[in-house]
């Protein structure tokens, strides 16, 4: 049995899913022995027809008939194709109508296609002077054709699962497989405790996110430094365009991107995980998944206070504007074990057993 997986792009371009998809196309080998292809959506990805030891093949052009070429032909076998779906991965404005167009040419031509869908977003929306307030009828729209078109769909966080609930009218939305993201950068065995750590915050992710770590938050990230007795930040990611060198005296190390073995390291060796993310979308969330992966004591700042999908604000993570002059290392220890505890459950290891188990229900 064989996967086709679609993503937007792989390595070496820096991209959220593709990693994803790369990542748990390894753990579907190395456990389960199965193998898997790519098709990369992006027609402008340059990169090798082999990576490791899965064959890649992209798009020509953006066009259901360009895909189709792609997809696996009818055979005896079942053609099981996974999408892993972000609107805005596969079009401009969200709205990738060629790829659910070739996906419905695909299944009514292919008599034993099996096509399972993760959304990693479903749809988006915005005030009216935003595209997304535009496009999400469409988005939306798109959407509910992939339900449709899907064999199994799970997504990431209980928040999306009530979208794609509401879209299909289904009545018993516990019944969608929700599975958080796992960590991009590695997955440790046995991270070591937080007072064998180096007294390090660390801040990573995207441009956007870090940006409003200091942009929006500075005052935030000021305060957990010289509450938690912070020596030292380090930065991962792609440069930022800022002016500053150290908060509060403290100095910050730029490290610029890094291999996911180096960024595995740094967060192994750091004890604390600062971000700013909405927390009832954490478990979407690469970075958190990143920081409790490597049992770190996560902080958050986060715009609203509603915790989903098992997560408990001084529980699994800190929000930021509380108050942590009464924090202790006993208790630091504590948050980073249950962020690591509850992270268990959906590893890398953990998908892609789930994942091996809708293939083949009993």
């Amino acid at each position: 049995m064989k996967i086709t997986t679609i993503v937007p792009r792989l390595p070496p371009a820096i991209d959220g899913l593709g990693d994803y998809g790369f990542i748990l196309a390894k753990r579907l080998w190395q456990d389960f022995a199965l193998e898997s292809e790519f098709i990369v959506g992006d027609p402008l990805w340059t990169g090798e027809k082999m990576l490791e030891d899965f064959p890649v093949h992209k798009v020509e052009i953006r066009s259901s008939n360009s895909l189709l070429k792609l997809l696996p032909k009818a055979i005896p076998e079942r053609n099981i194709v996974l999408l892993h779906y972000v609107g805005y991965g596969y079009a401009k404005r969200g709205c990738p109508v060629w790829l659910v167009d070739g996906l419905e040419r695909w299944r009514k031509e292919s008599p034993n296609s099996f096509l399972v869908t993760i959304f990693h977003e479903v749809y988006a929306y915005g005030p009216i002077w935003n595209s997304q307030f535009w496009t999400s009828p469409l988005q939306r729209n798109i959407a509910k054709r992939l339900i449709v078109l899907s064999n199994q769909y799970l997504t990431s966080n209980r928040l999306f699962a009530q979208r794609i609930s509401q879209l299909v009218g289904e009545k018993h939305q516990q019944l969608l497989p929700v599975n958080p993201v796992f960590s991009n950068v590695g997955e440790p065995h046995h991270p070591s405790q937080l007072c064998n750590r180096k007294r390090q915050l660390v801040v990573f992710g995207g441009v956007g996110w870090r940006s409003k770590v200091y942009d929006q938050s500075r005052a935030f990230l000021e305060q957990t430094c010289v509450q938690l007795k912070i020596e030292e930040i380090l930065d991962i990611g792609a440069p930022l365009n800022l002016a500053i060198s150290s908060i509060s005296g403290i100095p910050i190390k730029f490290l610029g991107k890094r291999s996911p073995q180096e960024i595995s390291e740094y967060l192994s060796n750091a004890m604390v995980g600062f971000f700013y993310y909405p927390n009832q979308f954490l478990a979407k969330s690469g970075v958190f998944a990143a920081y409790c992966a490597h049992r770190l004591l996560p902080v958050c700042v986060s715009e609203r206070a509603e915790d989903e999908d098992g997560l408990e604000a001084g529980k699994h993570y800190y929000l930021a504007d509380t108050a942590l002059e009464a924090v202790n290392i006993s208790l630091e220890q504590t948050i980073a074990d249950n962020a690591y505890d509850w992270y268990q459950n959906h590893s890398s290891q953990a998908q892609a057993r789930n994942l091996y188990q809708y293939l083949n229900p009993i």
